[in-house]
């Protein structure tokens, strides 16, 4: 009698010794793990085009063009060099002041904001105007006065609003760039690099209301509080000559040279385009946003609920659950390319019940054998557990029964 009780309990510690490792046998199998996140970013694919720009075509010291969901650069020169940006400046003073600031609240004009040297507006002591309205004289007529009202009203003094200029600058990871004033106006420690601009640049038109405004070619503001309206007219020429344009700021000083920074769109794919010290702006950033734009597209690879696929349930009150991509995945990937290939990554089955919209999958989707994209696999409806609740060691366990 003795014996065989130890028979019995050394033939349930065997059943579920064997249990416990085939559950993790099988959930190594799995290929998926729960509550990972599908969430990720992927790189531009690289691509290179035989009317690729030399650096002898472009005019400007310093350039770049980068994709602007992305910040991945397509084209450059001297991007990382150090170069005053002149009114260019004015993203970062706009940045920081939409980050800061309610636009709808009333701005009273401090006379230190009168008569600033440079590109204005000509306000007046003691005018009282919102703060989107000195954003708009500022983006669109580059008003120097306008910046210097702004800084004064959100940091305080001119160089206290430098500061929150250089945290913001330091909080974007940028190591080549110092402001010591909203407007551009030549400093000493005032500058920063195409690349680093287009950066500033991406960060700003993540803003829905800056992207507003530098889209924007003219509008009026109030003169005066109730004298009459100023005329404001976009200094950017290609809002109107260049198909796709959509911002964004110019900018001038003898000692910069013209500086220009621009986006376009063009078959869902956005680029920000920085030239630093170019004679030949307008004609750099044509040629540049036009070479940009060859190169990439977006592009849909899957419809919502393309995929889909029968899931083996156990335990479970039916058979198999169907799961699919609940979302639609679109991509930029460069024109015409090939060899996209798709693989459904889910367990061999799921134990137990499911309920609707479950992630229990992923669907990655391969070009060249690179990731690009991933999007969840869930389930398409409710499977309940069977009634008696019975889990995976018990139900691995009852096999040796």
């Amino acid at each position: 009698m003795l014996v065989s009780e130890n028979f019995s309990r050394i033939k349930k510690a065997a059943a579920m010794l064997t249990a416990v490792f085939l559950c993790l046998c099988l959930c190594a199998c799995s290929g998926v793990q729960e509550n990972e996140t599908t969430e990720k970013s992927f790189s531009l694919p690289a691509v290179e085009m035989s009317d690729r720009p030399s650096e002898g075509e472009i005019s400007a010291k310093s350039a770049v063009v980068i994709e602007a969901s992305s910040g991945d650069i397509i084209w450059s020169k001297n991007c990382d060099q150090r170069l005053p940006m002149a009114s260019t400046t004015k993203i970062m003073t706009a940045l920081v002041a939409l980050q800061a600031c309610d636009i709808q609240k009333t701005v009273k004009i401090s006379p230190l904001a009168v008569g600033v040297e440079g590109s204005s507006v000509y306000l007046y002591e003691g005018e009282e105007l919102t703060m989107e309205n000195l954003l708009y004289a500022m983006l669109l007529e580059s008003a120097n006065d306008a910046a210097a009202a702004i800084a004064i009203e959100v940091g305080g003094s001119i160089s206290g609003f430098a500061d929150m200029m250089n945290k913001t600058a330091h909080d974007l990871g940028l190591e080549n760039t110092s402001f010591e004033n909203p407007h551009g106006l030549d400093g000493e420690d005032h500058y920063t690099t195409a690349k680093e601009l287009a950066l500033i640049a991406r960060a700003a038109m993540q803003n829905e209301t800056f992207r507003k405004i530098v889209s924007t070619y003219k509008t009026t503001i109030p003169l005066n509080t109730d004298e009459g309206a100023r005329l404001l007219i976009n200094h950017n020429k290609l809002l109107r000559s260049y198909e796709g344009a959509i911002g964004i700021k110019t900018g001038f000083t003898k000692k910069s040279g013209r500086c220009l920074v621009s986006a376009a769109a063009r078959d869902g794919v956005e680029y920000i385009c920085v030239t630093l010290n170019a004679p030949s702006d307008w004609s750099d950033h044509t040629r540049l946003l036009d070479y940009a734009s060859s190169l990439y597209e977006l592009r849909e690879l899957c419809a919502e609920g393309e995929y889909i696929y029968s899931l083996p349930l156990i335990n479970a009150s039916e058979d198999t659950v169907a799961v699919s991509n609940k979302k639609s995945v679109s991509v930029i990937l460069p024109r015409n390319c090939e060899n996209i290939e798709y693989v459904m990554e889910l367990p061999r089955f799921h134990f137990g019940g499911v309920v609707a919209g479950d992630e229990l999958g992923t669907l990655v989707i391969y070009l060249d054998g690179e990731i690009i994209a991933e999007t969840p696999l869930r389930a398409e409806y409710t499977v309940a557990n069977k009634k008696n609740k019975t889990n995976l060691l018990e139900w691995i366990a009852s096999l040796f029964d």
